[in-house]
């Protein structure tokens, strides 16, 4: 087997390295930093299969140029897929497989984080002390203890972040279309709108699909109780950006952290320290003392790594035996 492992960043090459040194025959990992893209797709001759993360591209054209190069297989490095036209991937007869599930309460912990910090102000603080000023303006918190927080999505991350707000002793309120019997034991399903008008905190664990594209949109955050703070750390285009700014402008909602937006496949996990970054509606939100931005850095744990990989040779198994994998995405 011959993988091309697109988007590759040095902890990958170390955690896909460590795992292909347990084959028996090690698999041919050809690693390229640069994205998969049209303009990148024909490094993949000669390949059995593409491995890919968040922001790859794979759209009808790259898809069938993948198909005419002769690879048979996707390989997600994540649970969403999103990024995939699944309609063309599955007409093409690809064996498309994910990593469902890599350490939920890596991404759940990482919400937690970020709601501290927006909520406690330590960012603000930590640069304060380092300059010698100790004052606590502008620094007052909330305490979370009876706080209500609203978790909209209720798959294994936000079930891992309903229990650890459940702990904090804040009342948790959740929706799913779908809502798993163990959130019974956490808090209390409401109908969505209900929870964006109660909750203290909104933190959104849902997939990317048509029907979620916006769903935190000027109307449902007109819904939202004033002073409130809203988490997102699955997919960027779940939260209508420029919504969210003119309701940070009018002092709506009172803090948002974000690890994951909408136009970030130009911005994440690259350097652009000494670029100028033309992204306006991007360089708006970084103007607010209450916004708070990480690089898509939720799931990015040495426990969640090495579940990735893991599951991602696997998934490999199958492809090259012909066999289902349960983390299929494709009727291929």
């Amino acid at each position: 087997m011959k993988v091309a492992v697109f988007s590759a960043q040095s902890y990958d090459k170390q955690f896909l390295d460590e795992a292909n040194q347990r084959e028996a025959v090690p698999i041919d990992l050809i690693y390229h930093e640069a994205g998969l893209s049209l303009q990148t797709v024909a490094v993949a001759q000669g390949c059995d299969a593409v491995c890919v993360f968040v922001n790859d591209l794979l759209d009808a054209p790259v898809l069938e140029a993948l198909n005419k190069l002769g690879v048979k297989g996707i390989l997600l490095r994540c649970a969403g897929f999103n990024n995939v036209d699944m309609d063309i991937a599955d007409k093409l007869g690809f064996f498309v497989a994910r990593v469902p599930a890599y350490s939920p309460e890596a991404v759940a912990e990482h919400t937690i984080a970020l709601i501290m910090t927006l909520n406690r102000r330590t960012h603000r603080a930590y640069n304060r002390v380092r300059e010698g000023n100790f004052r606590l303006d502008g620094l007052l918190g909330m305490t979370l203890h009876g706080k209500t927080a609203g978790v909209v999505g209720l798959g294994k991350i936000g079930l891992a972040t309903a229990r650890i707000l459940k702990g904090f002793g804040c009342h948790v309120l959740g929706f799913d279309p779908m809502p798993p019997p163990a959130f019974a034991e956490l808090g209390e399903l409401v109908d969505p709108l209900i929870l964006l008008a109660r909750s203290d905190i909104i933190t959104l664990h849902c997939p990317l699909f048509e029907s979620t594209r916006h769903m935190v949109n000027a109307e449902r955050l007109a819904l939202m109780k004033p002073g409130a703070m809203l988490i997102n750390t699955s997919r960027g285009a779940l939260v209508d950006t420029k919504a969210v700014i003119a309701a940070l402008k009018s002092g709506h909602i009172g803090a948002l952290a974000i690890d994951v937006y909408e136009q970030e496949s130009e911005l994440f996990f690259h350097d652009r320290s000494s670029d100028i970054i033309v992204d306006d509606v991007f360089q708006r939100l970084l103007t607010f003392p209450n916004v708070l931005v990480t690089g898509h850095q939720g799931f990015f744990t040495i426990e969640a790594l090495r579940e990735i990989s893991d599951v991602t040779f696997e998934n490999i198994h199958h492809l090259a035996n012909g066999t289902k994998s349960p983390n299929a995405v494709t009727r291929a």
